[in-house]
């Protein structure tokens, strides 16, 4: 048994941080898109560098109580401040208390101004035998060169959808739901652990594949429409906010959550948002991907859409509508309003009939 064993996906990047434990380097960077899974196995490496074989040392670095783990979240919620960077150097310097070295975990490493880049700078370039240093970020551009360079980087690709429905089979989870989860959540294990149990999954990936038969060029259809994508998007939101709930009950069961904890999830929360409206988009995408091979004679992805509806539009306006769709992600990415993204979308498409 490891402290990855109940993780879904990612056998082999588990295996090296399994392998690493037995001699760290001094700084770690984990990267990878939004809820591919790699914060959590993050802090399951975190937990098992302070605890060692000791569970209950392990137990509480897991929980965020144990003092030679320090979670660094950003202050404010809109950086981490060159203040937070100065005590994390102050603190590398110092022994640990209990455990055999101290880790510094930031889950929002591109959260780190220039000012705090800086100051941990000094402290990676000159390595501490007893600290070790682990930062999380959707990509190594999100860090300052200088700082990515000196860190070992762990990547975290999307993972097949087959390896995500098996691993949500072996938790016990019911094998239509499973394999649900895994089909919409885009090869990211942390959305479809969230999403695994959530009935409303299939509700979901309907409305998105439904969406090429409602199209129309009238802004007020589309608007509705949008309501409806993000109406079946809400419950999924629920899911992952009651696992949150269940995380904090086992967690902290006396209350007393700390803040620290209580920001990360809002965090959590807004990521899963938006990771939920990519994989909206991607499942629309690949409705016209379909649209193409079926006219071409190759084979589709979903397979149960009506033959009827892969024939709207032409192969070429289908690819066509496949990259409007995908631009559409990107938008997002660059904080454009989900509803007026989507309805301008949805104008677009319906254009073309």
């Amino acid at each position: 048994m490891t402290e990855f064993d109940d993780l879904v996906g990612h056998g082999a990047v588990l295996d090296l941080l399994t392998a690493e434990l037995e001699a760290p380097s001094q700084a770690y960077l984990f990267v990878g898109p939004s809820n591919i899974g790699k914060a959590t196995a993050a802090r399951r490496f975190a937990a098992a560098l302070v605890g060692g074989d000791d569970e209950d040392l392990v137990r509480r670095a897991k929980a965020g109580s144990h003092p030679d783990l320090v979670l660094v979240s950003p202050e404010g919620r809109t950086s981490i401040t060159v203040d937070q960077a100065r005590g994390i150097v102050a603190a590398a310097v110092r022994s640990p208390l209990e455990a055999q070295r101290k880790v510094f975990l930031l889950e929002e490493a591109s959260m780190l101004n220039d000012e705090a880049a800086n100051a941990l700078l000094k402290t990676l370039e000159e390595p501490i035998a007893s600290s070790t240093f682990i930062l999380v970020a959707e990509s190594e551009d999100d860090l300052p060169a200088t700082v990515a360079s000196r860190c070992r980087t762990i990547v975290f690709g999307r993972v097949p959808e087959a390896e995500i429905a098996e691993g949500l089979i072996a938790q016990g989870i019911d094998e239509t739901r499973a394999r649900q989860a895994a089909r919409i959540s885009g090869g990211r294990p942390g959305l479809a652990v969230a999403l695994a149990t959530e009935p409303a999954v299939a509700a979901f990936r309907d409305a998105w594949l439904g969406v090429p038969d409602k199209l129309t060029d009238h802004p007020g259809e589309a608007y509705r429409l949008v309501t409806e994508v993000l109406d079946a998007t809400e419950p999924l939101l629920s899911a992952v906010k009651r696992r949150q709930e269940h995380e904090i009950e086992t967690e902290f069961p006396e209350g007393n959550v700390p803040k620290i904890v209580v920001d990360r999830q809002q965090r959590e929360v807004t990521r899963a948002s938006d990771a939920l409206y990519t994989t909206g988009l991607e499942l629309l995408a690949t409705f016209y991907r379909d649209t193409a091979a079926a006219q071409f004679g190759a084979p589709v992805q979903n397979t149960d859409i009506p033959a009827a509806s892969l024939t709207r539009v032409t192969s070429t306006v289908a690819l066509e509508n496949a990259q409007r769709v995908l631009e559409t992600i990107d938008a997002l990415k660059a904080n454009q309003r989900p509803q007026l993204a989507l309805a301008t979308l949805f104008v677009d498409l319906g254009s073309d009939g």
